[in-house]
């Protein structure tokens, strides 16, 4: 077994065994070796019932990692080597039967775009049971479920709304409905990627504070992807920060916020308006 890296040495340790376990992660564009990796030798894990930020600008890989762990990765993308251990089995192990049982009942995804990844001509509380029939629920019960889980996220006259289209709905309330699809099976982790990027300010907010109040309802580990350090300092116990394809720094948020080691980590808390700026502690 090779040695670790001091990077690697200085790693947040697990209190217990983690939910998520991402070792070496390396995911290649192309055949020909000729683009350098989206993800590089990337490796963190996440704890059942914590929330880790996984930060980074557009094209750093923080996306290209999060599909990888449910291996929805794009057929151009590889995984060329790498484990992702999640409730102690290899997910890049299974067979596509075994993957889709994982899919939706114990990890799922909350899309950045709800009105693209919604499905424009299926009323909303159908998209929600189908993420329950797929899973054996029956269609009666798959039903009567969709209407208490868009009551879970705060939506206004549940049973009306489960029978309207996504255009008919606000862009919060498709956030919503994306949110409560995840939620369907109760999966122990969710994984968010830049789930409030879509919405005004206000909006933004409200999203959050519903991810913390289902997070902590549900106990529900979730996997924050996304490019604003604004959200980390709201929503994560930890931080991961990724710099192209690689994993440049992670640690308690508190402690990020305070003394950031890498230059790219300081530039990013830098370009947040009000963050503390390094040495002067969180905000």
């Amino acid at each position: 077994m090779s040695e670790k890296t001091p990077s690697e040495k200085a790693r947040s340790e697990p209190a217990a065994a983690p939910l998520l376990e991402v070792r070496h992660l390396t995911v290649q564009f192309g055949t020909d070796g000729r683009l350098p990796p989206a993800v590089n030798d990337v490796s963190f894990f996440v704890a059942p019932g914590e929330t880790l930020g996984l930060v980074g600008e557009s094209g750093s890989g923080k996306s290209v990692t999060a599909f990888s762990i449910l291996r929805l990765l794009p057929p151009a993308a590889r995984i060329v080597s790498g484990e992702i251990r999640f409730e102690g089995r290899d997910l890049l192990q299974l067979d596509q039967r075994d993957m889709q049982a994982v899919r939706g009942a114990r990890i799922s995804l909350i899309f950045q775009e709800p009105m693209t990844a919604l499905n424009p001509v299926m009323r909303a509380g159908e998209q929600i049971a189908e993420a329950l029939y797929v899973h054996g629920h029956g269609r009666a019960e798959a039903r009567r479920r969709a209407v208490e889980l868009l009551d879970a996220v705060h939506i206004p006259d549940p049973d009306r709304r489960a029978r309207e289209y996504p255009h008919q709905l606000s862009g919060g309330m498709r956030q919503r409905v994306m949110i409560a699809i995840a939620l369907a099976c109760t999966p122990p982790l969710v994984i968010a990627d830049e789930p409030t990027t879509a919405l005004d300010v206000t909006i933004q907010a409200q999203i959050l504070d519903l991810l913390r109040e289902l997070q902590a309802r549900f106990n529900l580990a979730l996997l924050l992807i996304t490019h604003d350090f604004g959200v980390i300092a709201e929503m994560a116990d930890r931080v991961a920060v990724m710099y192209r394809g690689r994993l440049v720094e992670e640690g308690p948020v508190r402690q990020i916020l305070r003394s950031p080691v890498h230059e790219y980590t300081q530039n990013l808390l830098a370009a947040v308006p009000g963050m503390a700026k390094p040495g002067g502690g969180a905000r």
